[in-house]
């Protein structure tokens, strides 16, 4: 059994009394660098970096930002796809005891410009490619410094105050670290997606983040990471997911993260094939096209010892191919922005449920409490909403002091989440308390009907959603893409269904679609289907 205790509805780890080692993430590196400084640590095409180069690299940064000005507690955008510029700036933000805040490269010009001006950046590192982008937001002259990375030589024409990444670091003089209280002070500001409203960003200090990476590690502890392993980095950095369980993860534990700019499908398996990578988180979406990739088998993916699955459902029938498939041990884990992000994961040992998170990680604990007030915890079995303790949740909102004590009461942070807890101490997610569709008065859960739907032989993926209906209050639709080759009709699948669900959770519309929308981390964007679906409706 997994070193978990359930006890009056409360589930947390136990045994080996872990403590989590106070620090902050540059002192993080450069413990591992005295460690490991002459082992590999960036990999990034036909660029290696060792870890003695990283750090010489952050720390030339940091020189770079003190002599334009940047302080303790200033905050300072980064833009930026995977790669080392990317890992440069996070550290060498953090060690001038300065704000990293998260800006996705995908974003639209009002929302670049909401997210500096909600944080008040003053320094941004952006990707040439994007500074048109950022050139044309409002108050765009108030920025102090602009620092452009490109990969290439570029002829991107620059504004006054805006300079290349070559330029930035030229010439610089050392400077010692910034003194920083890991406890206290933020290293992070995450921007929760904000499709549902305003975008909040979630502070996360030194402590939030090297407390969940060293959660992870221990969590591993029977198949911990160690030399010669490689973390495959196609999830971005700008995303939580990728910043701690990928790049964090790597830096704690010295192990080789190797980066890519962006997921294509046949670029991965090229680089499974070349570096044998041993660890890959991923999201569904990048497991799917993998596992329909005609030959995937024949790039070496069984050199893959761990598939690690987050930011979104891991689809059973998914998990069941892609490991008869690839061999790999595919493991579902669960976070969220506001706690750095992990708070459970499959046991990588012991017993194995699909369908379910997993168990909190070390130093966590999780319950699940009634929808009505959120302060009656429910028995095991029962379904409401799962909050977690532990010291990954964030220290709060930024200038959100009500949305803050809303989200963390008594120090549990309440996730929004419906889910429910087995008498093992596993957790299952049922479904976003804001997608939950009532249908004529029955509480519908689209995970449930997606996960029937990932069952028929022609469906590559599924997302349902609930669109306004006059009878029923709210009826069930059901978006899909078809695997390639296959054909299906709306009668097939609705027929499937009625063999496999309750009357009332059958969706009665079903839209095919050649794709569906995605966010950069690959997590499909079920709101702006809903809003779709509403205004069709």
């Amino acid at each position: 059994m997994p070193n978990v205790s359930v006890v009056h509805g409360l589930s947390h780890a136990k045994g080996k009394n872990f403590v989590v080692e106070p620090m902050s993430l540059p002192e993080m590196l450069d413990r591992t660098t005295a460690q490991h400084g002459d082992k590999i640590g960036i990999t990034f095409y036909q660029l290696q970096m060792t870890y003695t180069q990283l750090q010489a690299y952050t720390r030339q940064v940091a020189a770079a930002l003190y002599e334009f000005g940047v302080r303790k507690g200033d905050r300072v955008g980064i833009m930026l796809p995977n790669c080392p510029q990317y890992v440069g700036a996070f550290y060498g933000v953090l060690r001038r005891g300065a704000v990293v805040v998260q800006v996705n490269p995908l974003y639209t010009e009002r929302e670049v410009e909401y997210v500096l001006q909600d944080s008040g950046a003053e320094v941004l590192f952006v990707y040439a490619d994007l500074y048109p982008r950022v050139r044309n937001i409002a108050g765009y002259e108030n920025l102090k410094q602009v620092i452009v990375v490109s990969f290439v030589p570029t002829n991107v024409e620059l504004a006054e105050n805006a300079i290349l990444w070559d330029e930035f670091l030229r010439s610089v003089t050392p400077v010692p670290d910034e003194p920083v209280d890991p406890q206290e002070d933020v290293a992070v500001f995450q921007y929760t997606g904000g499709t549902t409203g305003r975008s909040k960003g979630a502070m996360l200090t030194h402590m939030n983040l090297a407390a969940n990476v060293q959660q992870i590690n221990e969590h591993t502890c029977e198949e911990p990471l160690a030399e010669g392993d490689k973390i495959l980095t196609v999830i971005p950095l700008f995303h939580v997911y990728g910043m701690s369980c990928a790049m964090n993860l790597g830096v704690l534990t010295g192990t080789n993260v190797i980066l890519l700019p962006r997921f294509d499908v046949l670029e991965v398996l090229q680089t499974i094939k070349e570096h044998k990578p041993t660890f890959f988180p991923g999201v569904p979406t990048m497991y799917v096209a993998l596992n329909s990739y005609p030959g995937a088998e024949q790039y070496g993916i069984d050199a893959i010892r761990i598939c690690n699955s987050g930011s979104a459902p891991l689809p059973v029938e998914l998990m069941h191919s892609f490991e008869k498939k690839t061999g790999a041990n595919m493991l579902e884990g669960y976070g969220l922005s506001e706690a750095s992000p992990t708070t459970h994961s499959t046991p990588r040992r012991g017993i194995k449920k699909p369908g379910s998170i997993g168990i909190p990680l070390p130093g966590t604990e999780a319950r699940i409490v009634d929808h009505a007030s959120g302060g009656k915890t429910l028995p095991i079995g029962e379904v409401g909403e799962l909050v977690i303790r532990g010291p990954q949740v964030m220290k709060g909102y930024w200038n959100l002091a009500e949305e803050t004590a809303h989200t963390i009461r008594d120090g549990w942070l309440y996730t929004g989440d419906i889910a429910r807890m087995d008498e093992d101490g596993y957790f299952y997610i049922v479904d976003r308390k804001k997608d939950l569709i009532i249908a004529s008065g029955y509480n519908v859960y689209p995970r449930e009907i997606e996960e029937v739907l990932y069952t028929h032989p022609s469906v590559l993926e599924a997302v349902v959603v609930g669109v306004p209906d006059d009878y029923r209050g709210e009826t069930v639709k059901a978006f899909l893409v078809l695997k390639p080759g296959q054909t299906g009709t709306a009668e097939e699948i609705e027929k499937f269904c009625r063999d496999h669900l309750a009357a009332f959770k059958v969706p009665r519309l079903i839209e095919f679609r050649d794709e569906l929308p995605k966010t950069a981390v690959g997590k499909i964007l079920r709101r702006v289907l809903a809003e779709e679906a509403k205004k069709q409706a």
